[in-house]
């Protein structure tokens, strides 16, 4: 998941009120109920420490959610009496949470907002295709391509004038093909998308297939359902699941293979905090790797004010020159410093026991 966004949650200091709110059910009574779910979360806030313009702002953008039609929920995160960012979520969150403490509680966002797989989906038949752009919170038109009208139906005689006429319908289909596939490499270029359906016709959709560039073959998924059908729905959610599911894959069978010692006894991955804020100090982490409900996930860290000044122990930050320090959370300290060194973070949760770093945190390094 790349952490860009995350970038205003660490340009000023905390404490800051972090809160998780879930949006996917809807009914007559929803109004209602996120307005008690917004007194709810204000209250816990409370409790536990949070100023109250900061409770204030969180109160009104909570109950700003009453008619809401979000599918999943959304995040927000507040200091000082304002919401700095508020982004909508990809998965539902188990409940609605609240948070305050001196680094924002980022580290759920890996499940619920990352790896959103992005897809084209193309309704192609012989005339053309119309291009709609998928995600987890929706979809929107991505673009249509008209090819040739004419001619594109076969006759069934099969005198020499009707030969010649079908050969001339083969062209247009293979014309419309190309345009089609050239259209569509166009628009996974622009969308930046991570997959591509193909719906219709199946000799169309073979026929796109195939004049595609070679480098989108794998992004490829073709589906014999047609717009609005409950069927391609289904098609594409479990195309973006195991597309999630195979990147979070290929990322584990790298940290595997890069925790074994080299020929000199060096590694290309650590996991234990210890291990970890090592290389967060030192800017060597390339990528996080996080199980949130390993037992170091909320393993108590100090943190300074800059997101490299962390360490396992209190007297280590005055050590190395750090007069003011907070206890924070393993992994959101960790979170902090892979967004400032542009380093991207993911859930690990689905690993076997073999893949999944010791005490649930681990990291692929820049340099060894």
């Amino acid at each position: 998941m790349d952490l860009a966004f995350l970038h205003p949650l660490y340009e000023h200091p905390g404490p800051w009120a972090s809160v998780y709110v879930d949006t996917s059910s809807h009914t007559e009574s929803t109004p209602h109920e996120r307005s008690l779910v917004a007194a709810a979360v204000s209250r816990e806030l409370a409790a536990q420490g949070a100023d109250e313009p900061t409770r204030a702002a969180v109160h009104r953008a909570v109950d700003e959610l009453r008619h809401s039609s979000e599918p999943h929920g959304r995040a927000f995160f507040a200091r000082s009496g304002e919401v700095v960012l508020d982004p909508p979520l990809a998965h539902a969150p188990p409940g609605t949470s609240a948070h305050w403490a001196p680094l924002p509680r980022a580290t759920p966002l890996l499940e619920l907002a990352g790896e959103d797989a992005v897809c084209v989906v193309a309704y192609v038949d012989r005339r053309g295709a119309e291009f709609e752009l998928r995600g987890s919170r929706g979809s929107q038109d991505a673009g249509t391509v008209a090819g040739r009208q004419w001619p594109v139906h076969r006759t069934s005689t099969a005198d020499w004038s009707e030969r010649h006429f079908q050969l001339r319908v083969e062209n247009t289909w293979e014309h419309n093909a190309a345009e089609i596939a050239d259209a569509l490499a166009v628009c996974q270029e622009e969308t930046r998308a991570d997959l591509l359906v193909l719906a219709g016709e199946e000799r169309t959709r073979h026929a796109v297939r195939e004049r595609l560039p070679q480098r989108l073959h794998d992004l490829v998924v073709e589906t014999r359902h047609g717009s609005g059908s409950r069927l391609l729905d289904e098609d594409v959610e479990r195309a973006r699941a195991e597309h999630a599911h195979r990147r979070a894959a290929e990322e584990l069978e790298r940290f595997v293979a890069a925790r074994s010692p080299d020929a000199e006894g060096r590694t290309a991955a650590v996991e234990g905090v210890p291990a970890l804020v090592e290389a967060a100090r030192e800017h060597r982490i390339d990528e996080l790797l996080v199980r949130p409900a390993g037992p170091d996930a909320h393993r108590e860290v100090w943190i300074g004010e800059d997101p490299d000044q962390l360490a396992v122990r209190r007297t280590d930050l005055r050590t190395l020159g750090e007069q003011h320090s907070w206890a924070a959370r393993a992994d959101d300290a960790l979170l902090r410093s892979a967004v400032a060194t542009a380093a991207p973070a993911l859930s690990v949760t689905a690993a076997t026991a073999e893949e999944v770093p010791v005490g649930g945190l681990g990291a692929l390094l820049r340099w060894t």
